[in-house]
């Protein structure tokens, strides 16, 4: 089982996606379910309303799920480095850069879907991948101190963020 990461072991800015994950949750569990809600909501979405964004200067349905895909496959290859030792830092990113050359506009809302699941599944494959001493083994991402543990409880819990914004902001204007 993968511990649930401890203060020092990720910048404090992701406190507010890992507290998304309760206590004594098993986080490939957590992952594996996630699966079935992503199905779900964004299944209840039309490609016409894929492209519908909340407010001006929001992004679109299809955006927010393309984000959320980019962000976990940051996250799995920052945990695949520092499991595997790799002690040089990993550079942050810009998630408004991403999501504005990423085009999701010009792709179906089932083709990212497909990326997703292809990419979760990759993201467990590889957790379940690691020996148990990986995961508390720091490494450094954006600039501050992180572990492949922390990576897991991060990827789920902003998986969660977004899936509460999605249901609050989103759905219940469509």
């Amino acid at each position: 089982m993968i511990p649930r990461p401890k203060p020092g072991e990720y910048n404090e800015y992701f406190s507010k996606y890992i507290q998304h994950i309760p206590d004594q949750a098993n986080i490939l569990e957590v992952l594996q379910k996630q699966r079935q809600e992503v199905e779900q909501l964004f299944g209840r979405v039309s490609e016409g309303e894929a492209s519908f964004a909340y407010e001006p200067g929001k992004w679109s349905v299809k955006e927010l799920l393309g984000h959320m895909v980019d962000t976990e496959r940051i996250m799995a290859y920052r945990a695949l480095c520092i499991a595997r030792g790799d002690q040089k830092p990993l550079p942050g990113f810009e998630e408004n850069d991403y999501v504005a050359n990423a085009f999701f506009s010009e792709r179906s809302l089932n083709n990212i879907l497909d990326e997703y699941n292809t990419v979760r599944e990759a993201t467990l494959s590889l957790l379940r991948s690691l020996p148990a001493a990986s995961f508390s083994r720091l490494g450094n991402a954006n600039g501050s101190p992180i572990t492949p543990s922390a990576l897991a409880f991060i990827i789920a819990g902003h998986e969660r963020h977004h899936m509460n914004i999605l249901k609050e902001r989103y759905l219940v204007k469509l």
